[in-house]
Parts: structure tokens; sequence; C-alpha cells
């Protein structure tokens, strides 16, 4: 009986011990794989010889463990850009270390720069391809005070939870239960007309104030100890689709901006 306590004790010890991944692993891989269904030739195959001749996908979770090893810890801040309640995103307080916006503009002239090696462009690029699946998550634009909702207390159908790790995977698994080629398949189906729209917006610090503002708006609409159930998902699973099939298609547009130039692109980075 001790021996069965104890090994529940660790499994429990082992599953909360875990990190909270931005958009779950299968959100990137979605971001990702809508990014590389259009992609120009030319920017596939630029991309693909940068790392090894593998898909975006293949690389799109790499930064959330490598910010956990002493080589690239100084990454960590910049999956995300904390705006506090009573701050502006522009007002916000710059992190000295770096932020989601500030990455992806540094990352994309890495790859812009014909000097740059490409061992250089290999790493920008895979940093890249990550951040703009952070830059669409919400919570990743929260608040510094409750570190992007960690520190807001939620339950998740009456179980103990916390904003942040609601948004990062939960709603998106209870929305639906699809592969990553099955989000794709069933949300990149924007028109010309609202893929111009979804492309207007085209830099970091747009994309950036944008999802800012669906932060807010959740927020004021998950107060402290909220229950989440079925009403809350169906409300908000159609923003997650709108912010993975924005991160996918802004994705592939700045990759095919920086590797094909007969491309008409729309990505400047802000100045």
């Amino acid at each position: 009986m001790k021996q069965k306590s104890y090994s529940l004790t660790i499994a429990v010890m082992a599953l909360t011990a875990l990190p909270a991944f931005p958009w779950g692993q299968k959100g990137h891989d979605t971001v990702a794989f809508i990014a590389e269904n259009h992609l120009t030739p030319v920017a596939r195959e630029k991309a693909g010889n940068l790392i090894g001749g593998k898909s975006i996908v293949y690389h799109s979770n790499w930064l959330d463990n490598a910010s956990h090893t002493p080589e690239y810890a100084f990454t960590k801040t910049w999956h995300y850009k904390n705006v506090d309640a009573d701050e502006t995103f522009r007002s916000a307080c710059k992190e000295p270390k770096g932020d989601v916006v500030r990455a992806i503009n540094e990352q994309t002239e890495i790859l812009r720069d014909p000097e740059a090696t490409d061992s250089a462009k290999s790493l920008a690029l895979k940093i890249v391809v990550h951040l703009v699946g952070d830059i669409h998550q919400p919570m990743h634009l929260g608040r510094r005070s409750d570190l992007g909702g960690n520190r807001v207390n939620v339950r998740f159908f009456k179980n103990q939870a916390n904003l942040h790790s609601v948004w990062d995977s939960r709603i998106l698994e209870s929305g639906h239960k699809w592969s990553y080629t099955e989000w794709q398949q069933q949300i990149d189906r924007a028109t010309p007309e609202e893929t111009a729209e979804i492309l207007s917006l085209n830099n970091a610090d747009k994309w950036g104030e944008e999802t800012y503002g669906i932060a807010k708006k959740i927020y004021e609409t998950t107060p402290v100890d909220t229950n989440i159930e079925y009403n809350y998902i169906a409300e908000w699973t159609p923003v997650i689709e709108q912010q993975l099939l924005k991160g996918g298609l802004r994705l592939a547009d700045l990759l095919n901006t920086v590797f094909d130039p007969d491309y008409n692109g729309a990505y400047t980075p802000y100045k």
C-alpha cells in the first residue's frame, strides 16, 4: 500500500513539473505547417537548406526546449512581451534581455543579412518559426504582474488551473481533437481578400499590439476563480483558430519576403 502511494506521488510530481508550452506543441506545429503550405518553392528550398533539409514544422517547438539549456538561456524572455494593466502596448516597460517583438525583428534581420553565416541564419530561422507562433498566443502579451496569466488561478471543469496554461493548450485541445495536419486542413481556408487583410498587419509590432488587444479581453472576461467549461471553450475556440491561421500566413509572408527575391512581400520590420 505504501509502495502504491509513493508511486502515485512520484507520478503526480512528474506531471506537475512539466513545463507549459506556448500554444502547446500542436499549436506551434499547426502555425508552421500552415506557413509551409504557403511558402514559394524558392523560399521552401532556401529555408530547408538552412535546417538540414527538414521541414520548418520539425523545428517549430525547438526553442521551448532550447531556452531551458545554458547555451540558449539568453532567449528565455524572447517568448513574450509583458504589458501591465496600467500600461499600453507602446508604453510598456522594456525587458532588458529582449522580448518577442524585438526578437522577431532582430532575428529577421539576421536572415536578411547577406554577411550572416549559414549557422547564424539557421538558428535565426528556428527562432523566428517558433516566435511567430508565440506572438499570436494572447497570454504571451499578458501582464508582468501575474507572469502572463500564470498567477491567475482559474478552474478548468472544476479542476485547478491557471489562465496561461488554459490558453496554451487546454482550450485548443478541447475545441478540436485534431492532428496538426487536420488543423491546417480545416482552418487554412482564407479567401484572397481575407488573406490580404491578415497580411495588412505586416510586422511583429503590429501583430503584438493586435494580440495584446485580445489578451485585454481575456482578462476582462476571465476573473480569478472562473470555472472554464463548455460555453467559454465555444466562445474562444474561433479566436484560437484565427490566431493560428494568422500566425501561419504571416510566418509564410515573412519567410517568402526574406528568401524569395521575386515575391511581392508585405512583411516590413518596424522602424
